[in-house]
């Protein structure tokens, strides 16, 4: 069994107390950041050395974006890759090792997709036109991938903040976001080819039914971010078809936006055995 969690944490170094607590409150096998917010010899590698993750790639830069996943099992680095040209810090992919050694690995990418800035508009925002061309960069990539179960490329988990609310029950009011950067139907749009560029399957809706409301971000203009529940499902765990019955339980770790000084986004945990 692995189990896996990937948080926006909004800056590791602020918040490695917090990741201390999530560990021992879930005991991860593998963690995938997002917005670590350090370049890569600011890492805090000594102290998560310390959590039990000997191994450890990151894709980092100052104050801004960056990736890291962290792991209890080896890892091998696969590639780090820039989708828009912008030289952000935002995707980073390892080859975790199974118990099985190689023939059983398994290749995480983990991603934080551009927010895109406050209009939905590229002619008027240049961040919603990043946004955009980082998505279809992702179509691209993933419509490159072979297909067969049997090819290099069955075995993947794509994670990530993809800052995208997909479905009406991903967010706390569909009609008032339509026209709300991570829920207009051209992002929903982009977002459907890029998963449908390699048949992804969205293991969280697998599990939690799509009309089951599920949301992992809440704003921190909230006063009581729980009772008004303004939420969003901005961060996903998606697998290849062939590891779609590994995935055995997933969950938003919801508890943890309550935590003191915490990230607007909770992680998101998914349990798999291959």
């Amino acid at each position: 069994m692995l189990r896996l969690v990937t948080w926006n944490i909004n800056s590791v170094r602020l918040r490695i107390g917090l990741l201390e607590d999530l560990v021992k409150h879930c005991a991860p096998d593998v963690v995938c950041l997002q917005e670590t917010k350090c370049a890569n010899d600011q890492f805090p590698e000594k102290a998560i050395r310390r959590l039990g993750f000997d191994h450890i790639f990151v894709n980092g830069q100052k104050g801004y974006h960056g990736v890291a996943t962290l792991s209890k099992r080896p890892l091998e680095l696969v590639e780090v890759r820039d989708f828009n040209g912008t030289e952000d810090a935002r995707h980073l992919a390892v080859s975790v090792k199974g118990a099985k050694g190689k023939k059983s690995s398994v290749v995480v990418h983990n991603f934080y997709v551009p927010a895109g800035g406050d209009i939905p508009d590229r002619d008027k925002n240049i961040k919603f036109g990043q946004k955009l061309d980082f998505l279809t960069s992702m179509e691209k990539w993933c419509g490159s991938f072979d297909k067969s179960r049997k090819s290099d490329h069955a075995r993947m988990i794509l994670v990530g903040d993809l800052n995208i609310a997909p479905l009406e029950t991903d967010v706390w009011s569909h009609k008032q976001l339509l026209k709300v950067v991570s829920h207009t139907p051209i992002e929903v749009e982009h977002l459907a080819r890029v998963q449908g560029a390699h048949d992804w399957v969205d293991a969280v809706r697998h599990h939690v039914g799509p009309d089951e409301t599920l949301f992992s971000w809440w704003s921190y203009r909230a006063r009581d971010w729980r009772a008004s529940n303004r939420g969003r499902r901005l961060d996903h765990i998606w697998v290849t078809p062939a590891l779609g019955k590994a995935v055995k339980h997933v969950e938003v770790l919801d508890d943890v936006r309550g935590w003191e000084r915490p990230s607007d986004h909770a992680p998101v945990l998914a349990d798999l055995d291959f």
